[in-house]
């Protein structure tokens, strides 16, 4: 299974979360139509990521049930439930500059949680998940 489209909207993404981050640190009432207009590209993107993810790598990963990379799949999926929800009410909540402008703390706040977790679980899949698939991938078992 070929990853690499994966491996590349991880790193736009993470390239839009530093983004976001810079602006936010500039002053985020300041830059608040850009924050917004951010969070709505980056939301497209997440969600044909996730889509991707869950209709063909889970189910190509899982199957072979038996398998560890079935269940590291199976693992990953379902820890992907409750950060993909948190950041879809973050996306909801700040998809406007006047929300971002009438609560810069609240944005920064949520951001600094919502974002941190979604930065780090695009790390471990990157660390530990995506070379699993790679290794198999060479294995010649995918």
């Amino acid at each position: 299974m070929q990853i690499d489209k994966f491996k590349h909207q991880h790193g736009d993404i993470k390239r839009r979360i530093a983004e976001l981050r810079d602006l936010a640190r500039a002053g985020a009432d300041t830059h608040a139509e850009a924050i917004a207009q951010g969070i709505v590209a980056m939301s497209a993107l997440i969600k044909l990521h996730l889509a991707v993810e869950d209709q063909v790598l889970y189910p190509a990963l899982q199957a072979d049930r038996q398998s560890d990379l079935a269940r590291l799949a199976r693992h990953y999926q379902s820890d992907m439930v409750p950060i993909a929800a948190a950041y879809d009410a973050f996306a909801r909540r700040w998809n406007t500059s006047q929300r971002v402008r009438e609560d810069a703390q609240g944005f920064r706040d949520d951001a600094n949680l919502v974002l941190r977790k979604l930065h780090e679980r695009m790390l471990r899949e990157d660390r530990e998940f995506y070379p699993q698939i790679e290794a198999q991938e060479l294995a010649g078992a995918l």
